[in-house]
């Protein structure tokens, strides 16, 4: 079962077996008639495989990449410094592209982060 959200900037999906339906009330109190639900077996895109992300991965630097996944772990500068041992100034200059990013750095990030370390590998494209 698939439960879509959509209002002019939401897309919500959750795909699983069976919903909840104290979720399917929330969504249906939040989005009223704006809530379609979807009870099919659509084969999923992978979206590695779409010209959406392909062309913003080729505007990614690497930099953007660090910054994007120190965020989305709820890491400040400082705090990923003291995860790392990389002093929080080059963590900075990482991320606006003044300085790159060697392999043994690029690890140290990897493990702070929980991703691989050739995200961090130059070039990204």
């Amino acid at each position: 079962m698939l439960a879509v959200a959509k209002t002019p900037h939401i897309d919500l999906r959750i795909a699983s077996e069976t919903i909840p339906e104290k979720v399917l009330a929330v969504l249906e109190s939040e989005y009223g008639e704006d809530l379609r639900i979807i009870d099919d077996d659509d084969e999923l895109i992978n979206i590695r495989d779409t010209e959406w992300y392909k062309s913003v991965r080729r505007e990614m630097t690497v930099g953007d990449v660090l910054r994007i996944r120190r965020d989305n772990a709820g890491l400040t500068q400082e705090e990923l410094a003291a995860k790392t041992g990389i002093r929080q100034g080059n963590i900075a200059a990482m991320e606006t592209g003044r300085r790159a990013i060697g392999p043994r750095v690029a690890k140290k990030l990897a493990s702070a982060l929980g991703v691989a370390a050739e995200e961090f590998q130059t070039p990204w494209k």
